[in-house]
Parts: C-alpha cells; structure tokens; sequence
C-alpha cells in the first residue's frame, strides 16, 4: 500500500507540486544564481578556477546522490564516465568544431548510452556486489582511457597528435571565455540540472524511486518495473555526468588520463556520503569537498594525504550519527532556529 501511495499520481495533491518544498527549491535557485553571478567579483585566479572544478564534479556527485539516496544503489563508476564524457566531447569538436552548445548534448547522448551499456548487466544486483561490479567498470574506463588518452587535436579515430603534429587545446564557449565568465557559466549549468533532479524526484520516476528504495518486493507487487526505473537512473544520471566531463573538458581544453583513476570514483561517493546523498544541496557540499578541500590543503602547505584522514573521519561520523549527511544537519539546524523564532514571536 505505502508503495501505490508512493506512485499513484492521484496520490499526491495538485498543491502540493508547489507546497513548500518548490518555494525551497525555487529560493535555493535564486541565491544560488546570485552567488554564482556575484562570486567572480570577488575570487579570482587560481581560487576561482578550483571552484569552476568544483560546480562540475557537484553534477557528478548529484548522480551519485540519485543513484544512492533514491534508489539504493552504490555506483563506483561516476569518475570513469565522466572520463568517458570529456573524451566524447574533445573528439566531436576537434572533428567538427561544432558550437560548444551541440558538442555537450551530444556527449551527454554518447555518455547516456556507454553508461547504460556498460551497467545494463549491473541493474539487477544490489549492495556489495553492484559495488564491486561498478568499480570494475570505473577500472576498466581508466585503463581504457590510459591506453587511448584524450584528443588533442591529432588525426585518426582516437585524435592524437603524434609524428609532428601539434596538439591544439579546445577553446571555451564564446561567452565564457574568461575564468570568471567560464565559473558563472558552469554554476548556472549546475543550478539548471539540480532543477530538474529537483522536478524530476517530485514527479512519477521519483515516486517510483523512493518505492524501490523503501522496499523492492512492495514496489514489484505495486506493477512498479523495478529494472526498468533503474534503467531510467543510470540513463539520466550518464548524461548529467556527460554534461560534466564536457564542462571539465572545457575549462582546461586538455584532459589527462591520471585524474580519472577508479579511486576518485571511491572518494566521490565517500564525498556525497558526507554531504548528503539525500539532498541535492549535498550535492554541492561534495563538490567542494571532492576538489576544493585538497586545493586548500596544497595553499596551506599540508601533506596531501591528510585529506584521506579528514574524509575518513567525516565518513564514520556520517556513517555513525549522521545519516543524512552535512546538508541534512544544516536544515535541521536551520529548522530549529525557525522554531525558535516562531516561539519566541508568540
């Protein structure tokens, strides 16, 4: 019953796909585009391109949080697509040198049907053993990538320049040329997609999501397609991880092999873990956990390896007595001072 009151649409009243979680939604959106607009004022250099990385592997990390907050399912091969993505991306536009616009809807395409592909066989296992099966995907992505590296410019099928080519680096988008113009860019790409994962998880496919999650024989036993919705996860999650690595191949115009091992796949979903896989605000929270935590370590002069043990120690205590992660303990935090302040105006 729980799991038909979850998918029936007649289930949920028309007010509430405006109650107060839209207004959130909507308010969280509106700061968010004013802080991406107002932040390259004040953030240059260095600071502001680690942040650009950052909103990009937030995409990443809300893909993770959908696979793994709403379904239940641990995927450990987000990096390796988003290795997949960067590579599609740099191909299509040293082949074409189509607008940057076109090359990312066709790399999320192309990252959409390699992620389905590849994990199409994974979709009926669960827990420790789709782990291990999508972290021997992310292996075999980076020992794929190694092998081919990324286009530069070069002829051929893979696009390596080699025997006295020059390489050539991918430009920007023509509107986001510079560092600032190129962090604001992404930001406003990263509050597009939380939006409609926002709209999306309010929706049928959401509904049938959480009912899988809850329990999947109830879901089952609902008419719910339990492979088919899951199917529709790892569909959407690829292509937002496309649009990811099309962005990460932008910012720098190059891509190298060594940052797309399969354990930054690992280290992602310890990130999402620790921000929150149960809210896309966790989503962010993992970006800046995931690339802009070691960047703050390296300016400070401190061993790099530190940020194993600082995220080790974030994980237990999340694991342990936080569930919902950071992002869950700011909105109750937050609920309790709007409490507050309601008793105390009575």
């Amino acid at each position: 019953m729980t799991a038909q009151l979850l998918v029936a649409p007649s289930a949920v009243h028309p007010v509430s796909r405006v109650g107060p979680r839209a207004r959130q939604a909507l308010i969280a959106a509106v700061l968010g585009t004013v802080v991406v607009l107002l932040l390259p004022v004040v953030v240059h250099g260095l600071w502001i391109r680690t942040l650009t990385v950052c909103a990009i592997f937030s995409i990443a990390a809300a893909g993770v949080g959908v696979m793994y907050g709403r379904l239940g399912l641990v995927s450990l091969m987000q990096v390796g697509l988003v290795a997949v993505g960067g590579w599609i991306t740099l191909r299509l536009w040293h082949l074409t040198h189509l607008p940057f616009e076109v090359v990312v809807l066709m790399a999320a395409a192309g990252t959409c049907v390699i992620g389905v592909l590849v994990g199409l066989p994974a979709l009926r296992l669960s827990g420790l053993n789709l782990a291990i099966v999508t972290l021997m995907v992310a292996g075999a992505l980076e020992v794929l990538v190694t092998a081919a590296g990324f286009p530069n410019g070069g002829s051929g099928f893979l696009g390596r320049a080699g025997g006295g080519e020059l390489a050539v680096i991918m430009p920007r988008p023509t509107i986001a040329a510079s560092d600032g113009a190129f962090f604001r860019y992404t930001g406003l790409v990263l509050i597009v997609m939380l939006l409609l994962l926002a709209w999306l998880l309010r929706s049928r496919p959401g509904r049938a999501w959480a009912a899988i999650r809850q329990s999947e024989a109830g879901a089952i036993a609902a008419g719910i397609s339990t492979v088919g919705y899951r199917l529709l996860a790892l569909a959407i999650v690829s292509a937002m991880t496309g649009v990811a690595g099309a962005l990460l191949a932008a910012s720098s115009g190059i891509l190298d092999p060594i940052s797309f091992k399969a354990q930054q796949s690992v280290l992602l979903f310890a990130v999402v873990l620790i921000g929150g896989a149960f809210s896309l605000g966790g989503a962010v929270i993992a970006g800046l956990f995931f690339t802009g935590m070691p960047q703050l370590l390296d300016q400070l002069g401190v061993n790099g390896n530190l940020i194993f043990v600082i995220l080790g120690l974030g994980l237990v205590q999340a694991i342990t007595t936080a569930p919902r992660g950071i992002a869950g303990q700011l909105a109750d935090l937050w609920r309790r001072i709007a409490d507050r302040r309601q008793r105390g105006s009575r």
